[in-house]
């Protein structure tokens, strides 16, 4: 008899599990959001929100969707954590006064069991500062939508940085740094690990003009979240924010034992792809070749063969060392014109040019003399 029970209970759990198709649930939340975004005023789209959102909960509650990744919601923002044991999934509705109502929901993985808890954070920014300083919970929230998450172990816990956007002013728009830590059933924004100056604060807002936009971005390969400076665009508008534009500087949060400490004027690196696609024709056929290629540059002056080990050294005006300009002429002009590339023959006859006196200011006697 309790083999048969416990035959009985793993078929109704198989049969229970069976019952939720994903595809089938995502097509449904799909039409409902494209519904909500197809909105004209505030009561459409807050009828349209509350079912979509009624159904997106019930369906993070299910036991397989933590690995699900929803790519039939466009509008729909679904960030998981490099550690794969946080998941948000976060959207705003723009009302018709164009400020913005934010919903979230954050999952969070317990591996040992091999199931997942959903918590709700409650937009409550009415009742919260414009840039709340205190540690909130998850009924507390200020509202934003979240784009990257940082995993980060302080005192044998780990928390999760993350980066977001607030578009809820009219004239200017808000990045920011934030903390999310779990505590029994619910979550704790903030931690005061931001060393910015003389302060140490528990999230950091950058709030600019809403007609420019503003960088920031955690680099894993330098282990340093990267950011714009801001400055007001003339000194009489300090402290009004929606006059502050990027400044063309970087500053940049390095993580310094428990704190991420404040590095002013840092130097923003792009990180180049190491191969680039080449397009060529066939001359025969006519046909377009499609390849890829190592990402380096080549010099399409330079007389040697692609890859050859030529270097061009740029040589500076009075250089020390180097010579004069004048120097430097004579010895190219010195040179074999088969062995000089096509730009040091170029600068060679622009020199020579440059040198020669122009006759149409001269005397007519000057003239004939050098005739």
């Amino acid at each position: 008899m309790k083999h048969l029970l416990i035959i009985a209970s793993v078929f109704y759990s198989t049969s229970f599990f069976a019952q939720f198709n994903f595809i089938e649930r995502e097509n449904e939340l799909a039409i409902l959001l494209d519904s909500l975004r197809a909105s004209k005023n505030d009561e459409a789209k807050n009828r349209w929100n509350e079912e979509f959102k009624t159904l997106l909960q019930s369906t993070l509650n299910e036991p397989t969707i933590f690995d699900q990744q929803f790519t039939k919601l466009h509008t729909l923002g679904v960030i998981t954590s490099p550690d794969n044991l946080m998941k948000i999934v976060n959207w705003n509705v723009e009302q018709d006064d164009q400020s913005q109502k934010y919903y979230c929901f954050v999952l969070q993985k317990d591996e040992r069991k091999n199931t997942h808890k959903v918590i709700e954070l409650v937009d409550n920014s009415f009742m919260l500062p414009g840039k709340p300083e205190d540690i909130l919970d998850e009924n507390n929230w200020y509202g934003a939508l979240y784009y990257q998450i940082i995993p980060f172990e302080r005192n044998s816990k780990m928390s999760y940085i993350v980066l977001g956007w607030d578009g809820g002013l009219t004239s200017s728009n808000t990045k920011l740094i934030d903390v999310i830590s779990f505590t029994g059933n619910g979550v704790k924004l903030g931690q005061s690990i931001f060393k910015m100056g003389d302060q140490t604060l528990k999230r950091v807002f950058f709030e600019h003009s809403e007609k420019t936009v503003m960088s920031l971005r955690y680099e894993e390969e330098y282990k340093r979240i990267i950011f714009d400076h801001l400055s007001p665009e003339t000194p009489s508008m300090t402290g009004f924010y929606e006059y502050y534009v990027p400044d063309m500087s970087y500053d940049a949060l390095l993580l310094n034992g428990s704190k991420w400490v404040l590095a002013e004027d840092v130097i923003g690196i792009n990180k180049l792809p190491e191969t680039v696609k080449k397009y060529s024709m066939n001359p025969e056929t006519g046909e377009v070749i499609e390849e890829e290629v190592d990402n380096k540059w080549v010099d399409p002056t330079s007389s040697s063969p692609a890859g050859s080990k030529e270097v061009h050294v740029a040589t500076l005006p009075n250089e020390t060392g180097s010579g004069s300009e004048t120097e430097v002429a004579e010895k190219t002009t010195k040179k074999k014109k088969e062995e000089m590339t096509a730009l040091e023959i170029y600068e060679s006859k622009k020199r020579h040019k440059e040198k020669q006196p122009d006759n149409s200011i001269l005397p007519d006697s000057k003239k004939k003399k050098r005739k």
